[in-house]
């Protein structure tokens, strides 16, 4: 298989106080993308995929990834083609030209940005931090609270500060990963464990079938994280260019590595107990390496992993904001920046829907399917645009992907949102998320209505 890689376009250094700022080299969206997938989910989601799918777990991964790998190549041939802040969003604005398909884009985008932080920040209060401080039944939703509030103050200091934080929390994160994997090789090494545990599979006949894209459906949340990275387009310094490298690398250093903590998990900790704890691999390193004094150093580095991840999605979802409302889509003050030259109201906004919504989920599980099914979705769309927009020229050369790609892409996120893969209830959380949305779309439309346009590209509509 092959693909073009082309010349990027040119884009000049920018001074412009309305304008983000492009910061963001090609290593530093590598670990961009790697310490946003490498995180709640992996940390969090393995003992609940091992209850779709059975001891083999990592078979639910290798299809998950599948699905995010073909994925990935619409949006390296939509980001490199229009390098512009938005993403998903912006893409199906140009493909379907239909504003309120591009505003319920925009905000299921946005949403499931916000849903995956808030599960994130509910898992910071978990078994990892029980297992730092010793402390039983810790008060989950109060000190989420306060690490969202963390993130939100990091993500408003800017955008390089926040990708600095990000590099290095990739790094713990990745060390953790590699213990976890450690510590598999040395029970296998030690002759115990069971290694046969892992090819186990709940169910059988197509029940297995169903487990495995059961547990497909949570395991896609631990693979999320390479579309977030097309809303840092703009902050980039050569997308065209960077964004293949950085997402290809990013997705099978992850792939590996999951699938390694995958095998090791079901063959050290028994799946009983994998299943219910919501801190599966701190099991793994109770059970695994019981005579090493690391327990508390590990749950402070998964609670820093988690972390990581609800950066990274307040992040994105602040950028689309801002990026959608500059077309006209949003509210327009969505699009103020504040000194720092950082999106403030959209920051406050994504923060405060994120307490909201773990003040009032009752399962907290919940958030990351609603998280996986909202971006399916979106899946399908941008597969289809990429196709749509291939008769959309632009005076730059780009990264074009084989066709067959984005239709096997759509395939895929067509069978993933079929009912029953995942239960109904998240299907009526996410109903009600887009619902709060349409509410804003008409606010939105009324007050457009009364405002003269924009000068400038950045507001012209997508037809323009």
């Amino acid at each position: 298989m092959t693909a073009d890689v082309s010349v990027p376009a040119p884009h000049p250094q920018r001074d412009d106080p309305h304008e983000l700022r492009r910061v963001i080299t090609r290593p530093m969206l590598i670990f961009f993308i790697l310490g946003d997938i490498l995180g709640a989910g992996i940390y969090s989601l393995t003992g609940q995929v091992g209850a779709e799918v059975g001891g083999a777990i990592w078979a639910s991964f290798l299809v998950a990834f599948a699905l995010a790998f073909l994925t990935a190549f619409a949006y390296m041939e939509l980001v490199t083609k229009y390098p512009q802040a938005a993403g998903g969003a912006l893409y199906c604005d140009r493909a379907y030209k239909i504003k309120f398909l591009s505003f319920l884009v925009t905000f299921a985008i946005m949403a499931s940005g916000v849903t995956s932080a808030s599960f994130a920040a509910t898992r910071v209060g978990g078994r990892y931090f029980s297992g730092l401080t010793g402390v039983e039944n810790p008060p989950t939703i109060l000190i989420g609270t306060v690490a969202i509030l963390l993130v939100a103050a990091v993500n408003f200091w800017g955008v390089s500060e926040s990708i600095k934080v990000n590099i290095a929390i990739t790094c713990v994160e990745l060390a953790g990963l590699l213990f976890v994997i450690g510590v598999g090789a040395s029970v296998l090494a030690k002759g115990s464990g069971d290694p046969a545990a892992a090819f186990a599979f709940s169910g059988q006949g197509f029940g297995v079938v169903t487990g495995v894209m059961a547990g497909a459906a949570t395991a896609f949340y631990a693979f999320l994280g390479f579309e977030d990275s097309v809303n840092l387009a703009e902050e980039t310094k050569e997308p065209s260019r960077d964004f293949p490298p950085a997402m290809i690398t990013g997705l099978l250093a992850a792939a590996i590595v999951y699938l390694l903590v995958a095998f090791t998990a079901a063959m050290v900790v028994p799946l009983d107990v994998l299943t219910t704890s919501s801190g599966p691999l701190l099991e793994v390193v109770k059970i695994g390496a019981p005579n090493l004094p690391v327990s508390e150093i590990f749950s402070a580095v998964s609670m820093i992993a988690v972390s990581n991840t609800m950066l990274i999605n307040m992040l994105m979802a602040s950028r689309l904001l801002y990026g959608m409302a500059r077309r006209d889509v949003l509210p327009r003050p969505f699009a103020v920046l504040s000194v720092k030259r950082t999106p403030w109201i959209a920051i406050a906004f994504t923060t405060a829907l994120s307490i909201l919504l773990m003040a009032t989920v009752s399962d907290l599980t919940d958030l990351s399917d609603t998280t996986v099914l909202l971006l399916t979705a979106v899946f399908l769309l941008v597969n289809i645009a990429a196709l749509v927009l291939r008769r959309d020229h632009v005076p730059h050369r780009h990264f074009r992907t084989p066709t067959v790609i984005p239709v096997l892409g759509a395939i895929v996120s067509a069978v993933f949102l079929l009912p029953f893969v995942r239960e109904a209830g998240i299907y009526l959380l996410a109903f009600w998320l887009l619902l709060g949305g349409v509410a804003l779309w008409g606010l939105n439309r009324l007050v457009v209505g009364r405002m003269p346009p924009r000068d400038g590209s950045a507001a012209a509509p997508p037809s323009t």
